[in-house]
């Protein structure tokens, strides 16, 4: 049963009203401001609809729409003003404060009735809405937060196959084990100062995680590759080098084979990186002679950091050159042409390249 306040300072109308409300409603009384506020603080929320007299003593009706506004209770809790006939004016303003019907004096039961039971149904179910509102709420944030766990857990998948296979490569090349960390540490500094200096690039946060992830694939054509081939002790032959620069392709083959484990824009940045890491922007690189920014900016962002590290680290048939010549040789065009973007980028990102190596260096 449903709680109905009705507040007058007159007993007798409260009487009178409660009579023709107890049989449908749990009726609770109000004579006086000290009662409104101990029925309030005592039921608060459970109470379905009030009946108050607009003129009530210590509490005029725009008193109690401003406590019950002060409470939040102002949406939740219907009001009906028990007032004189004729007052429409009256009737108007308090209808645009928040009051939603009239009962007047003389009481006709059937009417009170009627009005107390639309207005007290209204807002059960308005509440019913409410009430299945949060709970679905609830729910999807719960369907959320597992679906978060469960794509961070793909991603943890998802990387952990991406790092064994390039360990793989790494084995075979006989590079240090650091070599993936290092190009992965690199291509996530410039990737992040092209972002900051160049906002045309669209780089994004999330694009550049992957950009970074993706990075440690760029040489995984290789395990096409004869050890005869990467692990020569010399120049190789023309004949070699071709079949060398072929990883670039093997590498697109292979994650195009198993682009099914990740989702379209890691399968396709994954894809650019090993196809076009030593394509350079005069059209001088390879397989494909891309020229310019038509060489997508993850292969670019990449491939500068594969070019670094080339350099400042020991191969089978060269010593390693100093960072300083590294850095040099690179702003220079002596290791192939990158954009002149990219390259204001490694200049400004000299000091945390040479930091990133000197930490790995062993």
């Amino acid at each position: 049963m449903e709680k109905i306040l009705i507040v007058d300072h007159e007993i007798m109308n409260c009487n009178q009203l409660k009579e023709i409300l107890r049989d449908e409603y749990d009726v609770e009384i109000a004579t006086s401001v000290s009662d409104i506020s101990n029925i309030m603080d005592m039921y608060g929320n459970d109470i379905a609809t009030v009946l108050y007299r607009f003129s009530m003593q210590g509490m005029d009706g725009y008193s109690f729409l401003r406590m019950l506004d002060d409470k939040g209770l102002l949406e939740k809790m219907p009001v009906l003003f028990v007032n004189e006939r004729g007052a429409a004016e009256l009737e108007h303003g308090t209808t645009r404060l928040g009051v939603y019907d009239f009962v007047h004096k003389p009481f006709v039961a059937e009417i009170v009735r009627r009005r107390v039971s639309n207005l007290t149904e209204l807002f059960i179910y308005k509440r019913g809405l409410e009430q299945k509102v949060e709970s679905q709420s609830v729910t999807m944030n719960k369907q959320f937060k597992l679906l978060k766990v469960q794509k961070e857990e793909l991603n943890r998948s998802k990387q952990n196959i991406v790092d064994i296979l390039a360990t793989v490569v790494e084995c075979r090349s006989l590079e240090s084990s650091d070599h993936i960390t290092r190009i992965k540490g690199y291509t996530e500094i410039i990737a992040r100062r092209m972002k900051a200096d160049y906002p045309e690039t669209q780089l994004t946060d999330s694009i550049i995680d992957i950009i970074v992830s993706a990075s440690a694939l760029h040489d995984i054509g290789k395990i096409a590759i004869p050890d005869s081939i990467i692990n020569k002790p010399g120049k190789l032959t023309n004949d070699e080098f071709d079949f060398m620069k072929s990883h670039t392709i093997r590498g697109a083959d292979i994650v195009n084979n198993i682009s099914g484990i990740w989702d379209e824009d890691y399968a396709r940045i994954c894809y650019e990186i090993c196809r076009y890491h030593h394509e350079r922007y005069d059209g001088r690189g390879y397989p494909d002679h891309l020229k310019g920014d038509d060489i997508p900016i993850s292969a670019q962002c990449e491939s500068i950091a594969d070019v670094y590290d080339a350099l400042v680290t020991e191969s089978v048939y060269r010593a390693a050159y100093s960072k300083e010549e590294a850095f040099n040789m690179i702003v220079q065009g002596e290791a192939g042409v990158f954009s002149p973007k990219l390259l204001e980028c490694f200049r400004k990102s000299r000091d945390e390249f040479e930091a990133l190596f000197d930490e790995y260096d062993h």
